[in-house]
């Protein structure tokens, strides 16, 4: 049995509902895929299935930055001050303790539960159940605006991290409900997967051949907006895998250049609409062209640009 992220995503979501851990049947709470991660068994009592889970995830959530350890250990009443019968009192304990408004602490809440899933899929005691470890060697991807449509090219070289790896997954956030269109240049055959969330599209790299562990592979890609669709202020890439070197460039129309453009580095997914100054600045030259480079990118984490329209 595969361990599927978003399978556990979803019964980390529907444990967190009311009572959290402490909801009287947790037994009916509790999926298929959170009872593997938290070796529970058919003879289990309802009082062992809570202790399990409360253990469980109080170990991984022991490796999530403090505040989305804060987070996700009140959604699921597993903190003792944080026991509260809803889930809502819960999340504006979380707002308090962390000192944000509610908006931000839900954030905090599901950036916490896509962590635990991710921590418990790399931990799953049972060697089949972990994905395919890749690492991105190189990402190198131009965004330009100074077009009809707005269109990214993207480039990528992938290390296998086992013998036989055939595919790999990639992730697409669209600002509208159509999407967006993306074709390969080469590297393999594109697979579409279809809709992952309501603004992220899954697709399948499926590789010409099996590769060889530590054998590199690249691919190319262009993503483009659908007509008449509006541009989000910013380039970000949030990676499933770690990668070393992550290049990004935007080109903006010369008679329509930003206010301001600054850097988004290590920055939470939901909250890149959100992030405001002193957030480094980034020059935009002449030509209208900006670029930047991070290096050792961490896997989950936002990294790129934003920019303020006139």
């Amino acid at each position: 049995m595969t361990l599927a992220l978003s399978d556990l995503v979803e019964e980390l979501k529907t444990l967190r509902k009311g009572r959290g851990v402490f909801v009287r049947r947790i037994d009916e709470r509790v999926g298929a895929v959170l009872r593997r991660v938290c070796a529970v068994t058919e003879d289990d009592s309802p009082a062992e299935i809570r202790r399990k889970v409360c253990t469980r995830l109080e170990n991984l959530a022991r490796s999530l930055p403090a505040d989305l350890r804060v987070a996700v250990m009140a959604a699921f009443a597993i903190s003792p001050d944080a026991r509260l019968p809803l889930y809502q009192d819960r999340v504006s304990w979380a707002a308090r303790k962390l000192n944000r408004n509610p908006r931000t602490a839900r954030r905090r809440i599901d950036d916490g539960i896509h962590h635990l899933a991710q921590l418990a899929a790399v931990s799953d005691p049972a060697p089949a159940a972990r994905p395919p470890s890749w690492r991105i060697a190189e990402l190198r991807a131009a965004m330009a605006l100074d077009r009809d449509r707005p269109e990214v090219i993207q480039y990528r070289r992938i290390v296998a991290g086992t013998d036989g790896q055939t595919e790999f997954d990639l992730a697409v956030t669209a600002p509208s409900p159509s999407g967006v269109e993306v074709d390969l240049f080469h590297g393999g055959t594109l697979v579409d997967r279809g809709r992952a969330a309501s603004d992220r599209f899954g697709f399948t790299l499926v590789l010409p051949r099996p590769l060889a562990r530590g054998e590199a592979h690249d691919f190319a890609l262009r993503l483009r907006l659908p007509d008449d669709t509006p541009m989000r202020p910013h380039l970000a890439c949030v990676l499933t895998y770690p990668c070393d070197l992550l290049d990004l460039r935007v080109r903006f129309h010369r008679d329509r250049l930003p206010g301001t453009v600054r850097l988004l580095r290590k920055a939470f997914q939901r909250d890149i609409d959100d992030v405001v100054p002193p957030a480094e600045e980034v020059s935009v030259d002449h030509a209208g062209d900006c670029q930047v480079r991070f290096r050792d990118v961490t896997a989950g984490m936002a990294y790129g640009l934003r920019w303020d329209r006139h």
